[in-house]
């Protein structure tokens, strides 16, 4: 496999290594992901960005939000 930058390598490889490079300071959890690892952190926080616009409900990540959307809509995607 190639790839234009040697950071998306080194992601990549991550997959082979599994090496966890994100380590969170509180509990000592390890995570391959950037991304997990910040949604880990605001377990610790309490952060809740992702506000409802049509109530005063917060969730800690979009995917959650855009469920808890549906309350609003009626919408049964299943």
């Amino acid at each position: 496999k190639s790839f234009k930058r040697s950071s998306l390598l080194q992601t990549h490889l991550r997959v082979h290594t599994g090496l966890r490079a994100f380590q969170c300071p509180q509990c000592g959890l390890a995570f391959k992901w950037a991304s997990h690892y910040q949604y880990h952190l605001r377990q610790h926080s309490g952060e809740r960005p992702y506000r409802c616009p049509a109530c005063p409900k917060a969730f800690q990540n979009s995917s959650s939000l855009r469920r808890h959307r549906r309350t609003h809509t009626g919408e049964r995607p299943y």
